[in-house]
């Protein structure tokens, strides 16, 4: 089953299943510094919890997943709900292909998707005192059995070694729950 199916399969699922889209808790907890609206580009997003909470506080948002049924159902939520979505289908392993509407962001977010092409990408997609917010596995002792593969998973403390050079205003690493997450300010 290619990547497409895969997530074409889990989604249609999920809807079926009612299972509303909900944001990260910890970009939640960080929405204090996100006052004032300004474009947003949410990479692999998914069934939209990230972007319809965005679009909520008076971003214009574009979100990027390689599955159409996540793209077709955010179209949806975001004309019955009005909201400010620009939904897109992409595959983030093609990025020379990709169509970046809105380029500078203020805003960027990834949640569970780790491609490390995109950290140089990004660093040219934000603008200057513009927000990235990363969480993904990582890789610890307690999450060996996960079923991700490592290559999938960032090493410990990547992600502050990879944006050293931006304000860090949150990080963490949860060994419990095999994630790692940073909110940081591009200088």
């Amino acid at each position: 089953m290619n990547t497409r199916d895969k997530w074409n399969t889990k989604y249609k699922e999920r809807i079926n299943l009612r299972i509303k889209p909900a944001p990260n808790p910890r970009l939640k907890n960080l929405s204090a510094y996100l006052s004032g609206g300004g474009t947003v580009l949410d990479l692999a997003c998914g069934l939209g919890g990230n972007s319809f909470f965005l679009a909520q506080m008076d971003y214009q948002v574009e979100a990027m997943d390689i599955s159409d049924v996540a793209v077709t159902y955010i179209q949806e939520q975001a004309t019955k709900n009005n909201l400010s979505i620009q939904p897109q289908i992409g595959d983030l392993t093609e990025l020379n292909t990709l169509n970046w509407k809105n380029s500078p962001y203020n805003l960027i977010v990834i949640s569970y998707y780790l491609d490390r092409s995109l950290f140089p990408i990004i660093n040219s997609m934000i603008k200057e005192d513009g927000y990235l917010f990363i969480e993904t596995f990582y890789q610890s002792q307690h999450n060996e059995n996960q079923g991700v593969s490592n290559h999938y998973k960032l090493r410990p403390k990547e992600l502050l070694t990879e944006f050293s050079d931006w304000e860090v205003l949150y990080f963490e690493e949860n060994e419990q729950e095999g994630w790692q997450s940073i909110f940081c300010q591009k200088r």
